[in-house]
């Protein structure tokens, strides 16, 4: 899909963080680009499936083919762009974002990308704990213990935990596990930048490499890794009540995680 083909900016889907600052701040705020298309379709393309907008493949930000390994996601990427209105809304598209994201960034560093993982486990938020109220020390453990148990069982990873908020170290032979694991689970070929750059995504959102984890290798499902990453902040709204605005917040970063699970999901070859 080129500018000149399809009338569209590739580059709006860049964030404003991956842009030059300096230069982000003198331009205009830009206005949504037009929907310029009639259609958008899945459909086999070299090296996997790739989206159609009118018969023209759509390419990354940075002029890559968008092309996946499955045709379940790429059918998922066609559905965001099929939803779109007059309008083309990047912000309503966060799978089509990630996969961007994938292919023109974190192919470039898995080894730095895998390497962030692995230090959020170092201090991840399910090894620490509230010693009071007590309500909310039973919601993080019927959260958080099966998570621990996970960790333990299937990556090999002995969790410290620590009651509040002062850092504990983890054993070196837990942080070596689940950097095992997390190199296993992301594996080789086109399809392991997509599914580090899902696992990252869902690590960031919820603060735990092990939730993220656990959700990548189907041990629980999105909902259930949300909820286990928002036990303190739920916890706080049922105490003092919800706040309109953080909880818009909190459904736009719920949208991102489902797509980093759909992305993980469908990141095999069918």
């Amino acid at each position: 899909m080129s500018k000149e083909k399809a009338g569209f900016d590739a580059e709006f889907f860049v964030s404003p963080e991956e842009r030059d600052p300096i230069k982000a701040a003198r331009e205009p705020a830009r206005a949504l680009p037009k929907r310029f298309y009639e259609e958008a379709v899945a459909g086999p393309a070299e090296g996997g499936y790739g989206v159609f907008l009118d018969g023209r493949p759509v390419n990354t930000p940075a002029r890559r083919p968008l092309v996946v390994p499955s045709q379940p996601l790429a059918e998922a990427i066609a559905a965001e762009w099929t939803k779109q209105g007059e309008t083309i809304d990047p912000a309503t598209m966060p799978l089509t974002k990630l996969v961007n994201s994938a292919l023109d960034g974190v192919a470039t560093q898995m080894a730095d990308v895998e390497a962030e993982v692995v230090k959020y486990a170092a201090s991840d938020l399910i090894c620490y704990r509230a010693g009071e109220p007590e309500s909310l020390a039973a919601a993080q453990c019927a959260a958080w213990d099966p998570l621990v148990a996970f960790a333990r069982d299937q990556l090999g990873a002995k969790l410290a935990l620590a009651e509040g908020v002062v850092f504990i170290e983890q054993p070196q032979e837990a942080l070596d596990a689940i950097a095992r694991a997390l190199r296993q689970y992301v594996g080789e070929g086109p399809g392991a930048p997509l599914r580090l750059a899902a696992l990252n995504v869902m690590t960031t959102l919820t603060g735990s490499a092990i939730i993220a984890l656990a959700a990548a290798l189907h041990q629980i499902d999105a909902r259930t890794a949300w909820d286990a990453a928002n036990v303190d902040e739920d916890w706080q709204m049922r105490a003092w009540g919800e706040d309109a605005e953080a909880m818009a917040r909190r459904s736009s970063r719920f949208r991102e995680f489902e797509a980093a699970a759909t992305l993980s999901r469908h990141s095999t070859p069918d």
